[in-house]
């Protein structure tokens, strides 16, 4: 056995990065380079400790609701909501320049309320909005930028799944950073908006506006519109975060309530059927099960991490530097900055939460108030390269003629500004996460 606490980091941290490269699967890294390590420091009676984290992974009963919030927005995808949304809000909105980017940014925010998850708004803006603002003459790079960053809003925005995960690994409650990242959510949303508005206002050639013939409803029909599409998801987004926030039920049952109300919604829109709910649960199977699968590798791998001494050291090496603690805070965004260049959250959330928890505590910072500057932070690894799962979901998506690297690469950089906005004015005002979760009934 080994006892030296330096070397067996190096290994765990060594063996961990060399998997990724090479391209083995996140949670059998987590797993084999645990395994190695625990034999290493521990012996033979890390087994049981592996076994055990697996079985308190398991048994953990808020980890319920990733399957049943994953259900809920496969579900919504499937009920054609946001098409609805689109045509609708696009009409609305039509008469203002950018008036189409506006709509997926709208669109996007609705979308993320009610499904919490990041892939479907990408994808289904990919596929119906950006041709339309393609054929309305918008700019492919501001088009391209707007669906990208607009759909990683279903990462923050309750009910996200991130979050679900986030909470047990800190020690905070899932509820409590559900309405925590509601205000940071709408920020970034609004940034996003107000960027589009003045790109547009200072070159219209970007985003025109909707000629008169195509946006000249009445008033009665606009609101008949906007009714029939906004109201059914807004009563589903309303089912979850309210029944949280009025403490009438604790986030799983509250995911229960959404994953009923989306089938009811995909019954109300006349797109439920046998195969759509079959391929809808064996979707959710696929997804939660690799979610679940990492969430477990992770809690074995954090596990090791603390038994050999990590926790331990980290928390000395991070207390020990001459920064002050805002620069130590600092630092820690940075680390979820440089992971996101490479991994997506499921992975970066389960190997940096656990580590930082304590130092945070140690710091005196408020614990929900640093979650929330950490999972803004993680909003820029959905945009930023060589990782960038967004910019990847709009490629196998888009239309000929929109070029990857100029047009989808080159339209997201001044969102990630924005993002990082968004994180300075999360960081400036704290009161932004914190005055929420402060008025929710227990």
């Amino acid at each position: 056995m080994i006892a030296n606490t330096e070397i067996l980091l190096i290994i765990l941290f060594a063996g961990l990065i060399a998997g990724l490269l090479i391209g083995f699967p996140v949670p059998f890294v987590m797993l084999g380079i645990s395994l190695i390590v625990g034999v290493l420091g521990v012996g033979h009676g890390f087994f049981n400790m592996m076994i055990l984290r697996v079985f308190e992974t398991m048994e953990n009963y808020i980890l319920v609701a990733i399957i049943l919030f994953v259900y809920m927005g496969i579900m919504l995808e499937r009920s054609g909501a946001a098409e609805r949304l689109f045509s609708s809000t696009h009409i609305l909105l039509g008469r203002l320049r950018g008036g189409l980017a506006l709509t997926v940014v709208a669109v996007c925010t609705i979308m993320a309320a009610a499904t919490g998850i990041m892939g479907a708004p990408v994808i289904v803006m990919g596929l119906f909005a950006l041709p339309e603002m393609l054929k309305k003459g918008y700019d492919k790079a501001l088009s391209s930028g707007t669906i990208c960053a607009g759909g990683t809003l279903g990462i923050l925005i309750p009910p996200s799944v991130m979050l679900v995960v986030y909470g047990p690994m800190a020690g905070v409650s899932v509820g409590k950073l559900f309405m925590a990242a509601i205000i940071p959510g709408l920020i970034l949303s609004i940034l996003y908006a107000t960027y589009i508005i003045a790109r547009c206002a200072l070159n219209p050639e970007l985003g025109p506006a909707l000629p008169v013939e195509q946006r000249d409803f009445s008033a009665g029909k606009k609101f008949i519109m906007a009714a029939t599409s906004m109201a059914p998801t807004l009563l589903l987004i309303f089912a979850v975060l309210g029944t949280i926030f009025f403490g009438v039920a604790a986030p799983t049952e509250a995911a229960a309530v959404g994953a009923f109300a989306s089938v009811i919604l995909a019954l109300f829109y006349r797109r439920l059927n046998w195969d759509s709910f079959k391929e809808s649960i064996y979707q959710t199977l696929r997804v939660s099960s690799m979610i679940m699968l990492i969430v477990a590798a992770a809690f074995v791998f954090t596990g090791t991490f603390m038994l050999v001494g990590g926790g331990s050291l980290v928390k000395e090496i991070l207390l020990g530097l001459p920064v002050g603690k805002w620069g130590i805070l600092s630092i820690m965004m940075a680390a979820f900055f440089f992971f996101g260049l490479f991994m997506e959250w499921v992975g970066i959330v389960p190997i940096l939460v656990p580590i930082f928890t304590p130092v945070i505590s140690e710091l005196g910072f408020d614990p929900l108030w640093a979650a929330m500057l950490f999972c803004v932070t993680m909003q820029t690894s959905f945009l930023t390269p060589p990782m960038a799962p967004a910019l990847f979901y709009l490629k196998g998506v888009a239309p000929k003629g929109v070029d990857f690297g100029r047009h989808i690469v080159g339209g997201t950089l001044p969102y990630i500004g924005l993002q990082l906005l968004g994180v300075a004015l999360v960081a400036l005002f704290p009161q932004l996460t914190l005055w929420l979760p402060g008025l929710m009934i227990r």
